[in-house]
Order: C-alpha cells, then sequence, then structure tokens
C-alpha cells in the first residue's frame, strides 16, 4: 500500500448537508436555525446566559488566592542526588551548585523555576557539599549525617 492510496472507510465522512437551498431540500428557508432571534444569526455568545436567571459561575461562591508573586523551584531529593553522583553525572569531591545540577541534567529546567530546593526523599550514602536556594530540614539532616554540608543563600549572605 502507499501513500496515494490511502482511502477513508466508507461512511466515515459523510457528505455535507447544502443549507439554504429550498424549502423542497427540508433545509431550507431558516436552514434548521428556527425562526429569528440571536441563535439564527453568526456570532451568538450566549455562554454561560440563562436567561436572566443569575448565571451559575456568578451564584458559586470563589475560592482560594493565587499568590502572582510565588516563587517555584525545581525539586531535588537525595536520593536523586545520590544517583547522579553514582552515574557519574556530578563529582562527589568537588562542591555541587545549581548550575552544575542543571548541565548534569538532574533538576528540572525552566523559566519558571528560580532555583532548586533540596527535599529528603530517599538516602545519600557519600559526603558532599552542596549549595542551592532551598532545602528541607530532613534533607539537611541526611546529607549532615551522610558527613556532607548544604549551604543555601540566606547562610552564604550571614558569613
Amino acid at each position: 500500500m502507499k501513500l496515494n492510496e490511502l482511502r477513508d472507510n466508507e461512511g466515515a465522512r459523510p457528505k455535507f448537508k447544502r443549507v439554504g437551498r429550498g424549502i423542497g431540500s427540508g433545509k431550507g428557508k431558516t436552514s434548521g436555525r428556527g425562526v429569528k432571534g440571536q441563535k439564527a444569526r453568526t456570532g451568538v455568545s450566549l455562554n454561560g446566559f440563562e436567561g436572566g436567571q443569575l448565571p451559575i459561575y456568578r451564584r458559586l461562591p470563589k475560592r482560594g488566592f493565587k499568590n502572582i508573586f510565588r516563587l517555584q523551584y525545581a525539586p531535588l531529593n537525595i536520593g536523586a542526588l545520590d544517583k547522579a553522583i553514582e552515574a557519574g553525572k556530578l563529582p562527589a569531591d568537588q562542591p555541587i551548585t545549581e548550575e552544575a545540577l542543571r548541565a548534569a541534567g538532574v533538576v528540572r529546567q525552566g523559566k519558571k523555576f528560580v532555583g532548586v530546593r533540596l527535599l529528603g526523599l530517599g538516602e545519600i550514602k557519600r559526603a558532599v557539599q552542596i549549595s542551592v536556594s532551598g532545602a528541607s530540614a530532613a534533607a539537611v539532616a541526611a546529607v549532615e549525617a551522610a558527613g556532607g554540608k548544604v549551604t543555601l543563600p540566606a547562610e552564604a549572605a550571614a558569613e
């Protein structure tokens, strides 16, 4: 079979119904739109209109709050960090920075991420020095238990 021999299955595309071609066609005069009014015209915009009744989107209460200034960090679990070091993507003997993590492809990249946050899922077996934007208490404890050190921007500014 060749590309030029491909055909739709029989009846897959029904023939287009020609409207407005005389009353004998069954879809003449008003073309199946009823009589007059806004819906008989083109450019109808009645989404959400309920005949004068207060629409449901106005009857239901608004909920929650979306902070447009929220900073989003790329997550990095210590288990994933350990795997990356084991695979040779990151050096264990040198300090690990956010730039090194991005270059190695260990953390997700994108405009929405302003930094990297170290999280405590998994376990780390080697002592590493890592510098990230944020870290959970469990992640810091796990890295320090392995003999490593986590440096955060607030600590770097204080020193």
